[in-house]
């Protein structure tokens, strides 16, 4: 499809390249250039146009617009003048003018298009670090070393012995007495009674305060 469509777009150009070429030699001839030399305009004006575009194509730059509009333009003209809208017996003066000026307007164009400066070329691109170092393998991190203590370890000391409770006898009524005080207080306090505080409530030694609380428990 593409390839079909290529050959149709070359025969139209063909085509339409024939018909503006007749045009600029009828012109010609009709403002006075005979022979060769009505040939040689068409010719002229093509060139002009095919290098304002290639300049184009190169840089976008006010020169190459300027002389690529004049072809056009010249190219463009021929073809309305000879639509009928001249009398091509008696052309005006100012189209025998603009014919016998055209070959020095169309090579001073040529030749400023020829000694333009070419465009700079671009700038490499620097390669990116991350894409430099893609395959670099990642460096092992060091590891790690616990600091060293020069200080001996102390043995660790042995747990203080625990002094059994001595076995001390307890009046039952006492001890019915004393779990009330607890229940009362833990329902005060949310706490369970203490021998201290046992103790101190029912005014009994110490050790019998120890002996009703681990009966309490």
């Amino acid at each position: 499809m593409r390839r079909a469509l290529y050959h149709l777009v070359l025969v139209q150009a063909v085509i339409s390249g024939a018909l503006s070429f007749s045009h600029l030699h009828d012109l010609a001839q009709a403002a006075g250039q005979t022979g060769w030399k009505a040939w040689a305009y068409p010719v002229s004006v093509d060139l002009l146009m095919v290098a304002a575009w290639r300049r184009l194509r190169a840089q976008r730059s006010t020169l190459a617009w300027c002389w690529f509009l004049t072809a056009l333009t010249a190219s463009l003209g021929a073809n309305v003048a000879t639509a009928g809208f001249l009398d091509m017996q008696h052309p005006p003066a100012l189209l025998r003018l603009g014919i016998a000026g055209w070959p020095a307007l169309a090579f001073l164009g040529g030749t400023l298009l020829a000694h333009a400066p070419e465009p700079p070329p671009a700038p490499l691109s620097e390669p990116v670090a991350s894409d430099v170092d893609v395959d670099r393998a990642p460096e092992p991190e060091p590891a790690e070393v616990p600091p060293v203590n020069d200080t001996p370890a102390l043995p660790a000391a042995d747990p203080a012995p625990v002094e059994p409770v001595p076995a001390v006898p307890v009046p039952p009524a006492l001890v019915a007495h004393a779990r009330k005080l607890a229940d009362a207080h833990h329902a005060r306090t949310g706490h369970p009674i203490d021998a201290d505080t046992l103790r101190a409530r029912l005014g009994v030694p110490a050790p019998m305060a120890a002996a009703i609380t681990a009966q309490l428990t």
